[in-house]
């Protein structure tokens, strides 16, 4: 016999075991939506996961690495579910994760404020691992509180005879999370014999009397903590719901505070810090680089590069960085002071008769910010042909990339009266993406009916921690995507501007560069919409890229000069120029406006199209929105053209048009309301479908 042959094997064998045992423990972070789940994650992990009171928050598992005093492990965040019966895609995740790693242990945490509904899943979680941890998040400090401390006595007892630890604290707080990480420290993973101790356990015993002992303990805990919730109301319920859910001052109040976001957003404070950045871009940093190239070189393509290129073209994007951090910090606003919720359920009425449920508000909502996430976030309808309708109505919700081109084109023509503009944009897109969804569900997309389970959390001050941090990966975001997508695109789109066919610089040879010869070959499809010169067209086509890129572009072949005054003001006065290549009127500058919002998005989000529900419907997809946007954009034009014939003022159009779109959505939230089938309503002559009938 050859023992080197039998050596092989045996060395490997050990050292699989070996390794396996060194390997990082992995733990299970399991609980229901809204309880702190993904909050606790980041405090472990010193993560910056993405944290919210609704659906769609985490669609899949995410896995990393934390020590917790030199033990390693691995934490996956699961989505939050209210049972192991899945109901929808998010349960189904979690659920299968759990029963695929079932020996691994389990971190469940609960809110102190909803144990008594939290703890039916712990009751699950304990027939399938022997291995758990109990955390009962109190959302406060607890450090001083005497009589909490009595009740988290009596709860350990109870818990100490189904071998379940138990701990409460705040999952945001660095004391208790440190306390937390010790009673890690003796977790392992389930054996076969624990699993078989397990399997002879439910044999050898009553079933239901191992069931009721668990829910005794678990209704023993729910009693020393019921006394934390304030009065006999239900969690989470407000006398403020009493006024913005009220039956006809919910969508003026939701309106409302949209249109205040706006106004701060894009004129006052958003304008007056977008200002104070271009003046230190333009004159303090672009000038003197400038400057000094000048001097030192005198090739005419790389002054032009430094100058048009990078400074005027990513500059005029960067300018409007405060714009963008004010946007998602009101949005964060809305979503962590609780209100986000009662949006989704003031929406889910008119959602469902569309083939939608209050899950798709969230993902619409997520479309004002980008449009690539928000596609991303469609993932959690159980629907299919729901989670269809609900991507491809994305990219209609007016993202944060847009905001460059309604201030400068807009502001450029319609003054101060431009926010009236920005508000009807927004809502247009809004009320296209609900007509829309409308015409797929009675045509192809019919959905099934669909579970929606809506939890209102309590209103709540924002967190200044959370709020920061969100703000801060936005910019980062947004500043990584400057120094990547938009760098890179400015460069391309001032090469195809700057240079023809044969490679030579156009601006001192004379002769027409690329970008120009392709755009006048498009350009007259776009004669109709007002906006039929080459400029505009080719703005558009680099517009696929990045919509950033739009507004760059256009001051990129108008000529704007860095060592002029402001760029955003030289960009204004040279679109209203007809000597300019890229020129509007007030009825084309609205228009193309109103073709920025509605035609394709970007080659991200198609990108996210194409993965999440086909290539078929990704096309389908972006042929209907470049026909709804060109529709819209000439009906916009000439509709304008014929107001302004008669001689009618501006801000009139304006104030009818921002009305016209408001008295829809009213037609809308009143047709859309009123219940077809009811399964037990008093009136059974006027219900169409009722079960009871």
């Amino acid at each position: 016999m050859n023992l080197r042959k039998i050596n092989i094997p045996l060395k490997k064998f050990f050292n699989s075991r070996v390794k396996a045992l060194e390997d990082p423990l992995k733990i299970l972070l399991v609980g229901n939506p809204n309880t702190g789940k993904t909050t606790l994650f980041n405090s472990l992990t010193k993560s910056n996961e993405h944290v919210g009171n609704w659906h769609g928050v985490t669609v899949s598992e995410k896995e990393k690495p934390f020590s917790a005093f030199e033990k390693k492990f691995v934490l996956v965040d699961l989505p939050g579910l209210y049972s192991l019966t899945p109901l929808s895609y998010e349960e189904e995740v979690a659920s299968k994760y759990i029963f695929e790693n079932s020996s691994c242990p389990i971190i469940n945490i609960c809110d102190i404020n909803n144990l008594k509904r939290n703890l039916f899943l712990t009751l699950q979680l304990k027939e399938v691992s022997s291995e758990i941890i109990l955390f009962v998040n109190t959302f406060q400090n607890i450090k001083n509180n005497k009589t909490l401390k009595e009740k988290i006595k009596q709860a350990e007892s109870a818990l100490k005879k189904l071998d379940i630890k138990f701990f409460i604290g705040n999952a945001e707080n660095k004391k208790d999370i440190q306390k937390f990480k010790k009673l890690l420290l003796n977790l392992k993973l389930n054996t076969n014999n624990q699993i078989k101790k397990i399997e002879n356990k439910y044999k050898k015993e009553n079933n239901l009397n191992f069931l009721h002992e668990n829910r005794e303990a678990f209704l023993k805990i729910n009693s020393c903590f019921g006394s934390e919730i304030k009065g006999e109301r239900a969690y989470g319920n407000s006398k403020l719901d009493k006024i913005l859910l009220n039956k006809y001052l919910a969508l003026p109040i939701f309106f409302g505070i949209l249109f205040l976001v706006f106004y701060l957003t894009f004129f006052s404070l958003g304008a007056a810090l977008s200002d104070l950045l271009r003046e230190l871009i333009q004159n303090v940093i672009g000038g003197q680089i400038v400057s000094w190239l000048r001097s030192v070189c005198s090739v005419a393509w790389v002054v032009d590069l430094v100058e048009t290129g990078i400074i005027g073209g990513v500059g005029s994007i960067l300018s409007f960085l405060p714009q963008v951090i004010l946007l998602f910090f009101f949005l964060s606003l809305i979503e962590d002071s609780g209100y986000l919720a009662r949006v989704a359920f003031l929406f889910e009425d008119i959602f469902a008769k569309v083939g939608l449920s209050g899950k798709s508000v969230y993902s619409l909502l997520m479309g004002f910010g980008c449009s690539t996430t928000a596609a991303l976030t469609a993932r959690n309808m159980e629907d299919k042909n729901a989670k269809i309708k609900t991507a491809i109505l994305t990219p209609y919700m007016s993202c944060s990339a847009k905001l460059p081109i309604y201030a400068v084109i807009g502001g450029a023509f319609f003054g101060a009266s431009n926010v009236l503009i920005i508000f009807g944009l927004y809502m247009l897109g809004v009320v296209v993406a609900i007509l829309l969804s409308l015409f797929l569900e009675q045509k192809v997309l019919k959905s099934k009916a669909q579970s929606f389970i809506l939890e209102f959390p309590a209103y709540r001050i924002p967190s200044p921690k959370r709020t920061l941090k969100i703000l801060w990966e936005n910019v980062k975001l947004f500043l990584i995507r400057i120094g990547t997508v938009i760098f890179s695109l400015n460069l391309i789109v001032w090469v195809l501007q700057s240079f023809s066919f044969g490679f030579k610089f156009v601006p001192t040879e004379g002769e027409t560069s690329m970008l120009k010869a392709i755009g006048t070959v498009i350009a007259p499809i776009f004669i109709p919409l007002g906006f039929g010169n080459w400029g505009a067209a080719s703005a558009l086509i680099a517009g696929l890229a990045a919509k950033e890129i739009i507004v760059s572009s256009i001051a990129m072949f108008n000529g704007v000069d860095v060592l002029g005054d402001s760029m955003k003001s030289q960009t204004m006065r040279s679109i209203t120029s007809p000597l300019s290549v890229v020129f509007f009127t007030p009825a084309s500058a609205l228009s193309f406006m109103v073709f920025c919002l509605l035609y394709s998005p970007c080659l991200a989000t198609i990108s996210v199209f194409k993965k999440e529900i086909g290539g078929k419907w990704t096309a389908i997809s972006v042929a209907l929105q470049f026909a709804i946007a060109y529709i819209l954009a000439l009906l916009t034009y000439n509709i304008y053209r014929l107001v302004e014939g008669l001689g009618a003022v501006n801000s009139i159009f304006i104030f009818f048009g921002i009305g016209l779109i408001l008295v829809c959505l009213f037609y809308l939230y009143l047709k859309l309301k009123k219940r077809n089938f009811c399964s037990y309503c008093k009136d059974k002559s006027s219900c169409k479908n009722c079960r009871k009938k």
